[in-house]
């Protein structure tokens, strides 16, 4: 008994326990082809609805279920398949219908018994004994527990029943058991689907594009925190949608009907950062003519997003944690201060962590921001979200540029076999580029090839390696490409001279952008 309860407490599957423990009466009890007979209303593993299935009141007529051989030790699969009774059919049959015990002294004096999985030939010449018991779940017998016994024994007949009489018992709470787990894990499905279907109502709802499992996940984490006032910080490589993920949580709050404002860190020069955060009083500085309310109260009782927050000075992420910590901000040459509620959503490609341990950012604030990370997947991650964002960025490029370039079915299966070192922004740069730039209307996946970003130094390519400051939390990109002058120029003619732009196609900061803009003297173009 103690080898059966060894291997229940290794698996909950029966078609291992209860194999094992007809292995287990043949070898130590000597009761053999042992058989456990389930009625046909069990089905198959999943048993399902027996958990909780009512039991049934059995009139003394009632004819009683067909049954079939589920498990057995010692039976061959022909004599397996042989093994099926129809209501009250046989020994089999009488103890399923009657829920009553049946114990065959001799199988050759008794003319219910059919012998029907094993021949008569097949089993010794000895007097064979025949027993068959009930196996219930919620007082209802769903099965049968039998074997073939040699009837000339020292050992008492009475105690083989007693020993199946306990087996018979515990096959009834695996099978209860198991019949529970399957109702459980079918209700957790249909749950879990049911979330899935939410997730993606709400990725609709906030304009995230795609399904992929790692992209519903962030939604979800997304979900769970949306009424919490706690401070967000976003993680992930450039490109991966932060500040729609940010717009998100501000959605998703009670603040949604309040400010969302969005700062660009990287886009604001150090001196001033300040003034831009957290305003500044008229006469602060030379040209402050009028008083200006600064990002954080224009949010008030809103959503900031601060973009970028690894690019931020190490004197003003000082400012910042002070205003986090005390909800009050003190304009630029102000001594008032002035109480904002505001909900911080932050966002980096950088390793805060390493930033830290370099003392380029300010290890306190760093926790004040992580108290709820979500990082946010690459497009690598997202595989089969590649052709609803093609198609959505070609349908928007099209109706921006009063364009009708389609993608043929071979072109948009390139796209989603494309090893993307970039990101979405990356994909929707070579969709833009592609209605620009197509000869055309529809798009082969030849003619698409030329448009990918697959050989260095291409434009629109996305370095794989940000400079060493501004290393991604990912890191498996190839070595960060240089960017030749041509390349600048180019990327600020496709897009108007927008800096911001030109910078986010090459996989750049503006910052990083505009010093390479002044090392190769582009500074003074005239589209700047």
């Amino acid at each position: 008994m103690s080898e059966v309860m060894r291997l229940v407490g290794k698996s909950l599957a029966p078609e291992v326990v209860l194999r094992e423990m007809l292995h287990l009466m043949s070898e130590l009890l000597g009761l053999n082809r042992g058989r456990i007979v389930l009625a046909d209303f069990v089905g198959d593993l999943a048993l399902e609805g027996l958990a909780d299935r009512a039991p049934e009141t059995r009139s003394s007529q009632a004819p009683g279920p067909a049954s079939a051989i589920r498990y057995a030790y010692g039976l061959t699969r022909p004599e397996m398949a042989r093994g099926r009774y129809g209501p009250a059919e046989g020994i089999t049959g009488r103890v399923l219908a009657t829920a009553q015990p049946i114990i065959v002294q001799d199988i050759d004096a008794e003319p219910q018994f059919l012998g029907r999985a094993v021949l008569r030939s097949q089993l010794p010449q000895e007097v064979v004994a025949f027993i068959a018991l009930p196996i219930e779940v919620n007082r209802e017998v769903i099965g049968v527990l039998a074997c073939h016994r040699i009837r000339s024994r020292d050992r008492q007949l009475s105690d083989d029943v007693a020993v199946l009489k306990i087996l018979a018992t515990l096959a009834g709470q695996l099978l209860q058991l198991r019949a529970l787990v399957a109702d459980k894990t079918r209700a957790l499905e249909a749950k879990n689907q049911l979330l899935r279907r939410a997730l993606e109502t709400a990725a609709v709802r906030y304009g995230i594009i795609g399904t992929s499992p790692a992209l519903l996940q962030a939604l979800g984490e997304l979900e769970r925190v949306s009424e919490a006032t706690a401070s967000v910080l976003l993680l992930g490589e450039s490109g991966t949608g932060k500040e729609l993920f940010a717009r998100a949580v501000h959605l998703s709050s009670q603040r949604r009907d309040q400010p969302f404002i969005k700062v660009n860190c990287a886009a604001i020069p150090d001196t001033l950062f300040e003034s831009e955060l957290f305003g500044y009083e008229r006469g602060a500085f030379t040209g402050a003519q009028s008083a200006r309310a600064g990002w954080f109260e224009q949010a008030d009782r809103g959503t900031i997003f601060l973009d970028e927050i690894g690019e931020m000075p190490l004197a003003m992420q000082t400012k910042l944690l002070r205003t986090l910590q005390e909800g009050t901000i003190v304009r630029l040459g102000g001594k008032r201060e002035v109480k904002v509620a505001v909900r911080v959503v932050a966002a980096t490609n950088r390793d805060l962590e390493l930033d830290v341990q370099q003392g380029t950012f300010r290890r306190d604030l760093f926790y004040r921001l992580n108290v709820i990370p979500i990082r946010l997947p690459s497009l690598r991650e997202r595989a089969q979200d590649i052709r609803a964002l093609a198609l959505h960025f070609l349908s928007r490029v099209n109706q921006d540029n009063q364009r009708n370039v389609s993608l043929s079915p071979q072109a948009l299966e390139s796209l989603e076999q494309h090893a993307w070192p970039g990101n979405i922004r990356e994909l929707g740069n070579v969709i833009e580029r592609l209605v620009l730039l197509s000869d055309s209307t529809m798009v082969s996946a030849a003619e698409l090839q030329r448009f990918l970003p697959d050989k260095p130094g291409k434009p629109g390519r996305a370095p794989a390696h940000p400079e060493a400051r501004n290393q991604p939390i990912v890191r498996d990109y190839l070595p960060a490409q240089s960017h030749s002058a041509a390349q600048l120029r180019q990327a600020l003619d496709l897009h108007g001279g927008n800096q911001s732009r030109a910078a986010q196609s090459l996989g750049l900061t503006v910052r990083q952008f505009s010093y390479r803009l002044h090392k190769m003297g582009l500074h003074n173009v005239d589209n700047l």
